[in-house]
């Protein structure tokens, strides 16, 4: 009964991709949604952009092993995200009417910086897919018992096809029903486990003393790695294109900002469920077994009644696979807008479209690959990707806003330098934060490239 229903979750979102091919005639329709999203999609899809793997189970295994202080990336990060994002980058980037980001370094600073900054995207986007595809193998294989391989493989063909058929408008409509579905299934499940654990007195009880610690203890080093927790996903998810796309997808530009603002919100409440529900769980059901990650599943599976167990898992399901989509949609479409158009300029929009379409089939491969042949741990997979993305191009795309001076020679060594020492520092296995090395190089790059070098942007 529970497989009918989650193989009906999964059913629908491809009748959703079928309905969405109609609203689907051009690239920025497939990329963008036509730009017609109303508040209330924007909102949800916005929020959707990590609501997936790394909340419902990578933060909530790192929260019951290191408190607070193991949790600073995400949820918190994340929502400071998608704060900055409302406040200093949906506008500006609003008004140029643009389909990628990288399109942005197109017109502040030359086709060579377009060039690089897609080159460097597309390779930060295999692990963040790859963290969803091993949370759907997990969940599907505590359902099923069937080889975690084996589902990751599905459950990506499943994701691909209603991908390839309505881009971010299947996207869009898919994340609002499955916010509403999983919001009411974490819910459900926190309020049972609440009168189950009896209130906070005996959680605190239970809990070592600096469980709940929210700021770091007074020396520099741990500073530095609270600050790098924060600046993690925090500004390095803000120059990623499946931000981006779902921020640009908002039908006005104040729309865009309040469905930031919306979005961040959310984060700070809703995605605070799965971090008490695994706390509990562990606490009253220790036999949910070693893997942190599997607490939620396996308490939903051993101890939720059938009701419960069809909400939770077939909305987580396609929670994740909603996930999946953007992100396997972002670098797809990086690759046909800033790569193929760079050297083919003069590419129709409909050969632009089946590009697209090419390229989410290449990095769904790719990254079922990469799932199966890399770690399984949910949340270092998802904080790498935006590490990527923060050495590289967080201080481009900043600087290109707010500082007049910044041109294109400051924009290629920020890129280059950043992401070099950035792979220097994880090789050498550095005591402070690698990311954290790369960011102070990228930012003294983009200075000394912007006032040595010369301006021929």
């Amino acid at each position: 009964m529970l497989l009918t229903f989650i193989a009906l979750y999964l059913v629908s979102n491809i009748a959703v991709g079928v309905w969405a091919t109609r609203r689907v005639t051009t690239s920025q329709d497939f990329v963008l949604a036509g730009r017609r999203l109303p508040l209330v999609l924007a909102a949800s899809v916005t929020f959707a952009t990590w609501f997936g793997s790394e909340t419902i189970m990578g933060a909530p295994a790192m929260f019951v092993e290191g408190g607070v202080p193991a949790i600073i990336e995400e949820p918190f990060g994340s929502a400071l995200c998608l704060f900055l994002v409302g406040a200093f980058f949906a506008r500006p980037l609003y008004r140029l009417h643009i389909t990628t980001f990288c399109d942005y370094f197109r017109i502040r600073f030359g086709r060579s910086a377009e060039l690089l900054s897609a080159v460097m995207t597309i390779p930060s986007y295999f692990g963040w897919i790859a963290a969803q595809f091993i949370a759907i193998g997990i969940v599907l294989n505590v359902v099923t018992g069937v080889s975690r391989e084996y589902c990751i493989l599905f459950s990506a063909a499943v994701v691909m096809a209603y991908t390839l058929l309505g881009g971010m408008w299947s996207i869009s409509i898919t994340d609002f029903f499955h916010n509403l579905i999983i919001i009411l299934a974490l819910a459900v499940l926190a309020v049972l486990l609440w009168k189950e654990v009896g209130g906070w007195e005996p959680i605190f009880r239970q809990t070592p003393p600096d469980f709940f610690r929210f700021l770091p203890r007074a020396t520099f080093k741990d500073w530095v790695v609270y600050l790098g927790a924060w600046m993690t996903i925090g500004l390095g998810s803000i120059p990623q294109q499946d931000i981006f796309q779902r921020v640009m997808a908002a039908k006005t530009e104040n729309t865009s900002v309040r469905a930031s603002y919306l979005a961040s919100g959310m984060y700070l409440t809703v995605a605070m469920l799965p971090l008490f529900i695994a706390l509990t769980a562990r606490m009253l059901h220790p036999d949910l077994g070693k893997d942190p990650q599997l607490i939620i599943p396996n308490m939903v599976m051993q101890h939720g009644g059938l009701p419960l167990q069809v909400l939770f898992f077939g909305a987580v399901t396609s929670a994740i696979l909603s996930v999946s989509s953007g992100a396997i949609l972002a670098p797809a479409a990086v690759f046909g807008e800033n790569v193929v158009k760079f050297f083919v300029p003069d590419l129709s929009d409909k050969q632009l479209l089946k590009t697209i379409r090419w390229a989410v089939v290449i990095i769904t491969i790719c990254s079922v690959w990469m799932s199966t042949a890399r770690s399984t741990n949910i949340f270092e997979l998802v904080g790498e990707s935006s590490a990527f993305s923060l050495v590289s191009l967080f201080v481009p795309l900043t600087a290109g806003i707010y500082w007049k001076r910044a041109n294109l020679a400051g924009c290629l060594w920020s890129m280059s330098l950043g992401l070099v020492s950035w792979l220097v520092c994880m090789w050498a296995d550095t005591s402070y934060p690698p990311m954290m090395l790369g960011l102070l190089v990228s930012t003294v790059a983009m200075v000394a490239g912007s006032l040595l070098g010369r301006d021929r942007s």
